[in-house]
């Protein structure tokens, strides 16, 4: 059933369109399911599940990091994943990107924005992200790579809700990119989950992070 899905989702998705399968409490097993059928990027949302799963999967897996990361828990995430999707503050930025320079690597990293109805959403709100760009705060940066921003829906059955956001999100993008013609790879903006994620690639996202559509509930 996974491969099938994994195999349905890929002949929907656009050129262009990266998919993340959501791997965060499903079993090895599982994902071997999924990367027999071929796919290669997984994404997870706590460090410790994270740990233990990298060394059981193949190498050419790559790793993406979508939960709300810890600043205490930098160390052990740097040079272990691909990508982490989820900066949420300039704080965790500059953490992340010291524990890099330390370990001689350079992280790549979404800026994750908060545009959804929900306070329990994490992210920078849209004038604080514009407000980093503008004052260039991305120059002091010395061994992280901005990629892109990263958001999410707020959790609703209205789609014209969902829609707006995500169209918000990839306004807030375009509007860095416009602003910073000196950003160079910027060019990811990935919104759209299990329930969302057709109308998410409608509005412009080039990734999307799908799990349970995948893999059914959790089964941690």
């Amino acid at each position: 059933m996974i491969a099938e899905q994994i195999r349905k989702i890929h002949e929907e998705l656009p050129g262009g369109v990266s998919l993340v399968a959501v791997s965060k409490f499903h079993p090895v097993e599982a994902l071997m399911e999924a990367y027999e059928a071929g796919q290669r990027i997984f994404g997870e949302s706590r460090v410790q599940e994270l740990l233990e799963k990298i060394p059981q999967m193949p190498d050419d897996v790559r790793w993406h990091f979508i939960g709300h990361l810890q600043t205490n828990k930098v160390r052990q995430v740097v040079g272990r994943v691909s990508l982490i999707e989820s900066v949420d503050s300039e704080r965790l930025l500059e953490i992340i990107d010291r524990e890099s320079e330390k370990a001689g690597v350079t992280t790549r990293v979404l800026m994750q924005v908060h545009v959804a109805r929900e306070e329990t959403k994490f992210g920078f709100m849209p004038d604080e992200l514009l407000s980093f760009f503008s004052s260039r705060g991305y120059e002091k940066l010395k061994a992280t790579h901005l990629c892109g921003v990263m958001g999410m829906a707020s959790n609703t059955d209205d789609a014209d809700q969902v829609r707006r956001d995500f169209a918000e999100v990839f306004s807030l993008y375009g509007r860095i990119v416009a602003d910073n013609p000196d950003l160079r790879g910027f060019d990811t903006v990935s919104m759209g989950m299990s329930g969302d994620w057709r109308l998410a690639i409608e509005e412009g996202s080039t990734m999307v992070r799908i799990g349970s559509m995948i893999f059914g509930s959790r089964q941690y």
